[in-house]
């Protein structure tokens, strides 16, 4: 019915190793690592690090800061990932948000636009160098001069390629190009630069996946922000519905939620495919132990 993605970050390495088996153990698709330097950890070193104890789960970053990454280095950490995990490597990308971050490495951060322009040709790039290909550049938010990733090369003949977006001209882009489209829910970033409003409303779920859906059949995963197991998720969401201006039975619907009882998160599950076609589920490290055991049912 449905895959199941964990993303978390090392908080030491006996825990960050323990994590990944027991991800792996309960049946989890992949392991993602999210991509803010100075904030958390670099993920391609902490997935490799994954890939040393694990066999079968993929592993991937959730997601890489197009802004702020350039296509060679990125190309380089991915195909390493590649190669030490196996052939078990995610390319997961997008556009970026946090102003410290282009401040960080002294680049001006470009408005939505600009953001987006770079995601898509870094995304580009990076995929072509995977590929083999000599790539050149030449434009306003990336310049490359006869790139070529000679070694090493990926054990995949196409490592997977993940946007994570909820930009209506991305969502489009990454439908078409992508095998995977991370259906974020973002809205307007907020004012501390890193969290967002939230487009949860059920129309506007129902717009971002016909975009994603307007030129391709790529897979679309939701990124879920709440994960709980109990008999009252009428009280659980209903202050968050509240702040949210929308209705508990609604937000029950969004699938960037998952609350209720086994069988509920199950039914739900159910639901999100009928309705939207959504397959795939990134959740986080606190649904490792609530999730799990539910895996043979949703899997």
């Amino acid at each position: 019915m449905a895959a199941f993605s964990l993303q978390a970050q090392p908080i030491d390495a006996a825990e960050w190793l323990d994590l990944a088996r027991r991800a792996e153990a309960a049946g989890f698709d992949t392991l993602l690592a999210a991509d803010h330097p100075g904030s958390c950890a670099a993920p391609f070193v902490a997935l490799a690090a994954a890939a040393a104890i694990t066999s079968t789960i993929q592993l991937g970053s959730y997601v890489a800061n197009a802004g702020i990454r350039e296509p060679m280095l990125l190309a380089a950490d991915v195909a390493t990932l590649d190669v030490v995990s196996g052939g078990r490597a995610v390319l997961g990308m997008g556009a970026g948000h946090t102003p410290a971050e282009w401040d960080a490495v002294g680049r001006v951060r470009p408005g939505v636009r600009g953001r987006v322009d770079r995601c898509v040709a870094v995304a580009d790039a990076t995929v072509r160098l995977l590929a083999g290909e000599k790539v050149t550049v030449a434009g306003p938010e990336l310049t490359m001069l006869n790139a070529v990733l000679e070694e090493p090369r990926p054990v995949r003949e196409r490592v997977p390629l993940l946007v994570g977006t909820a930009n209506s001209r991305l969502l489009r882009w990454a439908g078409e190009h992508a095998d995977v489209v991370g259906l974020t829910g973002f809205g307007r970033t907020k004012a501390d630069g890193h969290q967002h409003e939230a487009r949860w409303r059920l129309a506007e779920i129902d717009a971002q996946v016909e975009l994603a859906r307007s030129g391709g059949d790529a897979a679309l995963e939701a990124l879920v922000q709440m994960v709980e197991v109990t008999d009252d998720a009428e009280a659980v969401l209903a202050g968050h519905a509240e702040r949210m201006g929308i209705s508990v039975g609604d937000l029950a619907e969004v699938p960037f939620v998952l609350v209720g009882t086994e069988d509920e998160i199950v039914a739900a599950v159910r639901r999100h495919r009928e309705r939207w076609g959504i397959t795939r589920y990134a959740v986080r490290r606190n649904a490792l132990d609530l999730l799990g055991p539910l895996l043979p049912r949703l899997a």
